[in-house]
């Protein structure tokens, strides 16, 4: 288990690499600074133990334990991990990226699952060995080659400001440094600001000046991803979903008699299954089922009044065959109508909330187990373009600060970062102006996102520009319907500018212009490798 193997180990468009760490990096963590930094707090904050020592569970740590599986329901098992945890007093706080990757060491064996997590307990670091070789024993592993097949692999890799180093036990293992299946997790779990004075010791572990983040760059980095059998994947459905290698197309389809672009023309379940399947035909890779209508002054309906809508349509759409290996995502911000939904087949939910319109929310998503695209939306609805909620100081940080805030609830509620899609909420809260900020500075946001969770900053993003009222007003087009060209040109620049997910009415036009924006970051990509 520990000191045996931490598991082993289409590159996204929007590279977070040494540069992006340059640009938001405070400078004390550069050079010589850093390395005073992060040796002052290796000489101040350590507290080693050399024999089998008397562990007193007082002080609650702060910890870092990876994740891997090769046997069985990889994501399964890592949620029955996760779950266990918590019952032996581990509390989660942070996940990082999922990573499907290539086996190390011995090859001839299933591609792995790796991950890793930070959280607090008050076991002592011998007590919490134990614990993990506990939930290894409960969830299947036995003993076997070493670096063989294993359902789940739990290890330690920092615990507080302690160095571990005892016959059973070391602490940090010293080959993370050699294995980007560690690593890249382990840099998911950190800001590039540090967030206390935990993590700058554990930066000052690296030995290297410009700690972990150097360490990782060392190693190849963002580089990897995508290489080396190594990506980033999201678990929905019955698979894990590439969703960096390519831009993905979510057609739009509101059940609604009230939506500002297409109310009143799929009410019947007959127009709509018509409709999506037009939207598949035409290149489709998610379905987005909305039944309330979240323009400017909506009128808000009842759970019940938006199942009422939904479900008929939602089954119907979910039993034909044109929908095999396509997702249903459900608009809606009701706790209730995402549960009920999800048992009727959808995939994701797609909260123009965050979570904020219904406190339910986040925990009834983690018990659902599925994937949660959280947009940024300041008040409701009716209330969302009044002046206070216009307001910024600076339209991208504040949004990404925004959004952070209501992932980190999420998370804390026990959604995983890796099941996490953001968008940053075009349309909503918005001026036209920073609407256009928005969709010219997408990498600007991840920056901002980036300096609290890199998780979060790797995490697919989703941007929903279609026939939006900003693009009238720019284009002199007051009828929805007529703001398709327009669509097209926001798309373009917002995949251009790493957009991942795109979601949009005209599912034809649109996804003949995501297929050049690939095509032009892909040749970008080959021409830089």
């Amino acid at each position: 288990m520990q000191n045996t193997t931490l598991g082993p180990r289409c590159p996204e468009k929007a590279f977070l690499g040494m540069n992006f760490i340059k640009q938001v990096v405070p400078v004390k963590y550069g050079g010589r600074a850093a390395k005073t930094s992060f040796a002052a707090a290796r000489l101040c904050l350590s507290r080693p133990f050399h024999d089998a020592p008397v562990e007193v569970n007082s002080e609650e740590q702060e910890v870092v334990i990876a994740l891997g599986s090769n046997v069985g329901d990889r994501v399964r098992n890592f949620e029955e991990a996760l779950q266990r945890m918590k019952k032996s007093d581990i509390q989660i706080t942070r996940h990082a990226c999922l990573y499907e990757t290539e086996p190390a060491y011995v090859t001839d064996q299933p591609r792995f699952l790796n991950s890793a997590v930070r959280g607090t307990t008050k076991l002592g670091p011998h007590k919490l060995l134990a614990a993990l070789k506990e939930i290894e024993r409960d969830l299947g592993r036995t003993a076997g080659i070493r670096y063989g097949p294993r359902p789940i692999d739990l290890d330690i890799l920092f615990y507080g400001s302690r160095t571990v180093n005892t016959d059973s036990l070391t602490i940090p293992h010293e080959r993370i440094w050699e294995r980007p299946f560690v690593l890249a997790p382990l840099i998911d779990l950190l800001g590039v600001q540090a967030d206390n004075e935990t993590v700058k010791y554990w930066h000052s572990l690296s030995k290297h000046p410009g700690g972990l983040f150097e360490a990782w760059e060392e190693l190849g980095g963002e580089s990897l991803v995508g290489k080396d059998g190594m990506e980033r994947v999201l678990p929905v459905g019955n698979r894990l979903w590439s969703w960096s290698a390519n831009t993905s197309i979510m057609g739009v389809l509101n059940v609604t008699p009230d939506s500002f672009s297409d109310g009143g023309k799929f009410l019947s379940v007959e127009s709509a299954v018509s409709r999506v399947r037009s939207m598949l035909a035409e290149g489709a890779d998610i379905v987005d089922l909305g039944a309330q209508s979240t323009r400017p002054m909506a009128f808000k309906l009842s759970p019940e009044q938006e199942l009422d809508r939904l479900i008929p349509v939602l089954e119907a759409v979910s039993d034909m065959p044109e929908m095999e290996g396509k997702l249903i995502s459900v608009d809606t911000f009701h706790s209730q109508v995402a549960l009920e939904a999800v048992g009727k087949g959808a995939h994701l939910v797609n909260d123009v909330s965050g979570g904020k319109l219904d406190a339910k929310m986040h925990h009834v998503v983690a018990s659902l187990g599925i994937p949660y695209i959280v947009m940024h939306m300041r008040g409701d609805p009716s209330t969302m373009q009044n002046s206070e909620n216009l307001v910024y100081d600076d339209v991208c940080s504040d949004v990404a600060s925004e959004l952070c805030t209501r992932v980190r609830d999420a998370e804390l509620s026990g959604v995983p970062a890796w099941k996490m899609i953001v968008d940053p909420g075009i349309g909503f809260s918005k001026t036209t102006e920073q609407n256009l900020d928005i969709l010219m500075w997408l990498p600007a946001i991840r920056t901002e996102i980036g300096k609290k969770s890199l998780a979060l900053a790797h995490a697919p993003l989703l941007v929903g520009p279609s026939r939006k009222r900003f693009l009238g007003e720019v284009c002199g087009r007051p009828v929805a319907g007529e703001r398709d060209p327009a669509t097209v040109a926001a798309v373009t620049a917002a995949v251009l500018s790493g957009a991942n997910i795109v979601r949009v009415h005209n599912v034809r036009d649109n996804r003949d212009a995501v297929k050049l924006c690939d095509a032009m970051l892909h040749r970008r990509r080959n021409r830089g490798s």
